[in-house]
């Protein structure tokens, strides 16, 4: 990317459409930053020089973004510094964890809609529930497949 002004404001405008989404301000600040760093990591010190943020700040952000599988740390080659460094496939990886989650959601969903009674208002919105949440993961798969697709035929940098 350009310049550090650019750099940032990309970094600041971005964390803060994550944080309108729902992420923890500092974590979406400190995954922004990494994301638009070249090499995709970051030791604590440079994120925290980078973001004018503690290292404490970072340190709870990391444990965030770790925990939440967007992170992960790796230790520097001959070195007692960590490196905090973004997963491979990150958005792909995302999706698929919450693919997941929505399988959970889908069997208990089903399973209530079954103890409300189909018939009945709530059973029956239970169920429609159910079935979106089965349109979405058929959906969901098709389109991670077509962007693997996608994804192989674009020329990669460097």
């Amino acid at each position: 990317m350009g310049n550090e002004e650019q750099v940032s404001r990309f970094v600041e405008r971005f964390a803060a459409e994550l944080t309108e989404a729902g992420m923890q301000r500092m974590a979406s600040r400190v995954f922004a930053a990494l994301l638009a760093s070249d090499s995709g990591s970051r030791t604590s010190a440079e994120l925290s020089e980078q973001l004018r943020i503690s290292p404490a700040a970072v340190s709870g952000a990391i444990r965030y973004l770790n925990q939440v599988g967007m992170v992960s740390r790796e230790r520097e080659p001959g070195s007692r510094r960590d490196r905090y460094v973004l997963h491979n496939e990150l958005w792909y990886e995302t999706f698929t964890r919450r693919d997941q989650i929505l399988t959970r959601w889908e069997a208990i969903l089903r399973e209530g809609a079954e103890s409300l009674g189909r018939d009945s208002a709530a059973g029956a919105r239970v169920a429609e529930t159910a079935e979106f949440f089965e349109f979405l993961q058929k959906e969901m798969h098709q389109m991670l497949d077509r962007w693997r697709e996608h994804r192989a035929t674009r020329p990669q940098p460097g």
